[in-house]
C-alpha cells in the first residue's frame, strides 16, 4: 500500500498558470488512468482559459473563493463547490480574493501538458 502525503509533494506550475502539487498520476507513478491534483491560485491570480481534449476534469474546492468560466457561463466558487468540465469545454478561474482559491482536481485520463490547449496567455 503506497500512501501519499500533501505536504511532501513538490509543486510545479501547469500549462494553465496554477500551481499544483500532483497527489496521483503518471509522473508519480501511482496512477495510470487518471490525476489528482492540489491546485493553488493564488490572492490576486487567474489561470490562462484552457481546455482539454481528451481529460474530463473534476475540480473540488476546499479553501476560499473566486469566479470560474465554464464555456460561456460565469459564477461564483468557493469551498465547498464541485464542478465537472467535460473534454472540450474552456475553462478559467480567477481569484479576486484576499486567500489563497485552493482545489482538488481529478482528471480522467491523466492530466498532460500536451492534452491542454491554451486559449490566453503564455506562449
Amino acid at each position: 500500500m503506497e500512501i501519499t502525503r500533501l505536504e511532501q509533494r513538490e509543486s510545479f506550475v501547469t500549462a494553465d498558470g496554477s500551481s499544483i502539487r500532483e497527489l496521483a498520476g503518471i509522473p508519480s507513478g501511482n496512477a495510470v488512468n487518471q490525476s489528482l491534483a492540489e491546485a493553488t491560485v493564488p490572492p490576486g491570480g487567474e489561470t490562462f482559459e484552457h481546455f482539454h481534449r481528451v481529460s474530463e476534469e473534476i475540480y473540488y474546492f476546499t479553501a476560499g473563493a473566486g469566479r470560474m468560466r465554464l464555456g460561456e457561463q460565469e459564477a461564483e466558487v468557493r469551498a465547498g463547490d464541485m464542478v465537472v468540465i467535460a473534454p472540450g469545454l474552456k475553462h478559467k478561474l480567477w481569484n479576486p480574493g484576499a486567500e489563497p482559491l485552493v482545489l482538488l482536481c481529478c482528471c480522467s485520463p491523466a492530466y498532460s501538458h500536451e492534452d491542454t490547449i491554451l486559449l490566453e496567455g503564455a506562449s
